[in-house]
């Protein structure tokens, strides 16, 4: 990781453009999302103001004015029996990746998340990444199930794996 100081922020709407960027970038060039379509700036700018409505964590790893890295967590499924279980989202801008960021700005997102009340954090590995699976492994996140063969991108069937992390005494 770089010794330089990296902050880990909430995010604010002005972090639109750069946080439409990194996705867009992900959904170009990778399988975590299904995504095939980027997200436009504005409809990202509404993403931000949702979840941060909502009284949801959505934080940014920024060093010198860039934003190197974001992540959020919402409510797993709108039923309401899910309440107090969350997904979690994260993506790195691609120089960042392998830099520790991730590990920041999961480490961030799980404490803000048990904050505002989540009980359990799910993560959706689309594509069954090892470096995400990896990460989520590093901070406690154990194999809660496989979909497989369930998204097609660039020209092949993809997997998802399933993790879960409880944020409190409920097991």
């Amino acid at each position: 990781m770089t010794s330089a100081k990296i902050a880990i922020r909430s995010a604010w709407v002005e972090d639109a453009p750069a946080i439409a960027s990194i996705y867009a970038h992900h959904v170009l060039n990778g399988t975590a999302s299904f995504d095939t379509v980027p997200r436009t700036e504005a409809e990202t700018a509404e993403r931000i103001s949702w979840i941060s409505g909502q009284g949801w964590p959505f934080v940014v790893a920024e060093l010198d004015g860039k934003v190197l890295g974001y992540a959020y967590a919402t409510q797993f499924r709108d039923r309401p029996a899910y309440a107090a279980t969350c997904e979690n989202s994260i993506y790195l801008h691609p120089e960042w990746i392998g830099q520790g960021i991730g590990r920041l700005l999961l480490t961030e997102l799980i404490d803000r998340a048990r904050e505002c009340g989540f009980k359990q954090m799910i993560a959706v590995v689309g594509g069954g990444e090892p470096a995400s699976v990896g990460l989520h492994q590093k901070l406690g996140f154990e194999h809660a199930g496989r979909m497989k063969s369930v998204g097609h991108k660039f020209g092949r069937w993809l997997d998802t794996v399933y993790m879960q992390l409880p944020l409190s005494g409920v097991s």
